[in-house]
């Protein structure tokens, strides 16, 4: 397993095994235990626990440099209204990935519409549509099929 993925575990362990929902670390403590810099641990943070993932970081300066981070967790048309409403008029296709496999997990959608989605946006998908404009389709055709999940 790669260091970035023990790390990214052992901080959804911290917060799974947490009473009150979040897990407060130091960056440095982080840094320290997996013997790697505070800067890959701000990549995992950044990569794994963003709010397209689900969580809500809180980061403190000073003193070791506390994060705080917290599932936040919805009812499944919150969720996917939250979504629909983050996507706003642009979506790129690494945030698309993010937002499908945040609905996944929370089991909202099965495997087969995840695939579904995943292939609705892609970029082979929108080949016929300008580079320059996938971003902006990609994110109309993203909130489209979510309504219609909504409307089910």
């Amino acid at each position: 397993m790669a260091t970035s993925d023990l790390i990214a575990q052992f901080i959804l362990n911290a917060i799974e095994e947490s009473e009150n929902g979040f897990a407060e670390l130091r960056r440095s403590g982080l840094a320290e235990r997996f013997s790697v810099v505070p800067s890959q641990i701000n990549y995992v943070i950044q990569t794994r626990f963003s709010p397209e993932h689900g969580y809500i970081v809180e980061s403190r300066r000073g003193g070791g440099g506390y994060i705080k981070i917290t599932r936040v967790r919805h009812s499944p048309r919150s969720l996917v209204m939250n979504t629909i409403n983050s996507v706003g008029t642009s979506l790129d296709l690494r945030t698309a990935y993010a937002f499908t496999e945040n609905l996944y997990s929370e089991e909202i959608i099965g495997p087969q519409i995840r695939k579904l989605i995943l292939a609705a946006v892609s970029d082979n998908a929108l080949r016929p549509v300008e580079p320059s404009g996938r971003d902006t389709v990609r994110a109309a055709i993203y909130k489209n099929i979510l309504l219609n999940l909504l409307g089910e």
